[in-house]
């Protein structure tokens, strides 16, 4: 038996003839995911947000507080009194990012959601909330939250 032989015209014919009937479809969706995701990790989609917590507790107080997300533990950090913690982020373009803290002193235990991306991604670029004995103060908008119930 002979192996068959391309003349480089049959290649040529039977190239065209094979990419002619592939369909762009699932190639074009998945450029266009591929931009989305270098877009937004690029940061051209949403901006860099900055929370920072303030110590503001009564009688010069400190507070220890942790604050995670679901991908991020930002470990425990103790504050003196009219001290701060700052971190920062870029928010989900699927606009689900949270961060929430535990907040403990002289024996209370709370916490709060201290940034939840519906709520507060059109309000600050950078958060200040003051922590204070009845619930976070949010600086830039003059918001008083209350602490969420610890289960």
């Amino acid at each position: 038996m002979r192996a068959a032989r391309f003349t480089s015209r049959s290649c040529m014919l039977f190239c065209r003839s094979s990419t002619a009937n592939m369909n762009p479809l699932p190639i074009n969706w998945l450029l266009s995911l591929t931009l989305v995701f270098v877009v937004s990790e690029a940061g051209l989609l949403l901006h860099k947000t900055d929370v920072l917590i303030y110590n503001d507790l009564d009688g010069g107080t400190d507070l220890t507080l942790h604050c995670k997300s679901k991908n991020n533990d930002l470990g425990i950090q103790h504050l003196a009194y009219r001290n701060n913690f700052e971190f920062n982020f870029r928010p989900s373009f699927l606009g689900n990012t949270l961060f929430y803290c535990t907040m403990q002193w002289n024996g209370t235990m709370r916490w709060f959601d201290i940034y939840v991306e519906g709520r507060d991604v059109s309000r600050c670029i950078r958060c200040l909330l003051y922590v204070r004995p009845d619930g976070p103060f949010l600086y830039n908008y003059e918001i008083c939250y209350h602490w969420k119930s610890v289960a």
